[in-house]
């Protein structure tokens, strides 16, 4: 295994840092990595904002499901899906482009996330510790407010980043499902209800798998935020869609 793949596989996300600063080298260092990931025909369909100032982390760490760590993140970065640029060039070049729709939407939310991997995996080189924040596709009307987006961007991934502490480095990974369940050999397999409970349960014991699968249906399936998150991603929608 090559330090690559090795890095790959020691990735986990973290949420406590430790009280050390992201040289402005190394930072620069993990944006050169993100905006070097493969784009669609080259067009690089996003924006990266990176957030300094400590009201807007404040804001973002409430707004993101009230999430303190987020906050004390030494960089935070969110990905955003951008279909404005290239609509207004094509505009301020002449053209007659129609507005963007909802298969622009998804192109932009694939190089969004791209990139934003390209960023993990470049901080994971300097020892540096990360993590997902998909919080920041809820509450549409603040986030807005906080990062100044206007139409036809979409906050696709917020990324914090810092020094793990050594609780964080020494925290087990989380099992994932083993391969068979997740690799599909030229068409998509159904899976039967004994495969998904067998690739679910893992490291658990089997017998108590309904009711964790209920508590945890309760916990993310069924809750506020994610009944928040499908709300605030349906207003994102409504724009590119036809009228």
């Amino acid at each position: 295994m090559n330090d690559v793949i090795k890095q790959l596989y020691d990735r986990k996300s973290v949420r406590v840092f430790e009280d050390r600063e992201i040289s402005e080298e190394i930072t620069e260092e993990i944006l050169k990595a993100a905006v070097m990931a493969p784009t669609a025909g080259n067009q690089q369909l996003y924006t990266i904002i990176k957030v300094t100032d400590q009201d807007l982390k404040d804001r973002l760490a409430d707004s993101c499901d009230h999430q303190p760590f987020i906050a004390k993140s030494k960089l935070l970065l969110v990905f955003c899906a951008d279909c404005l640029k290239w609509y207004k060039a094509f505009i301020d070049a002449g053209c007659d482009p129609r507005k963007p729709g909802e298969g622009d939407l998804l192109l932009a939310v694939d190089d969004a996330l791209i990139a934003a991997q390209n960023a993990v995996v470049a901080a994971q080189s300097y020892g540096i510790g990360s993590c997902y924040i998909g919080d920041i596709m809820e509450n549409i009307e603040v986030q807005r407010e906080i990062l100044g987006l206007p139409e036809y961007v979409f906050p696709a991934a917020l990324l914090v980043f810092g020094y793990p502490s050594r609780q964080q480095e020494e925290r087990p990974k989380p099992p994932r499902a083993d391969m068979r369940y997740i690799v599909h050999e030229n068409r998509y397999k159904t899976l039967s209800p004994e495969e998904l409970k067998a690739m679910i349960v893992k490291d658990r014991d089997p017998a108590t798998h309904e009711d964790w699968m209920k508590a945890f249906c309760e916990r993310k399936f069924n809750s506020g935020f994610a009944r928040e998150m499908t709300r605030s991603v349906r207003k994102y929608l409504e724009q590119f869609c036809d009228k």
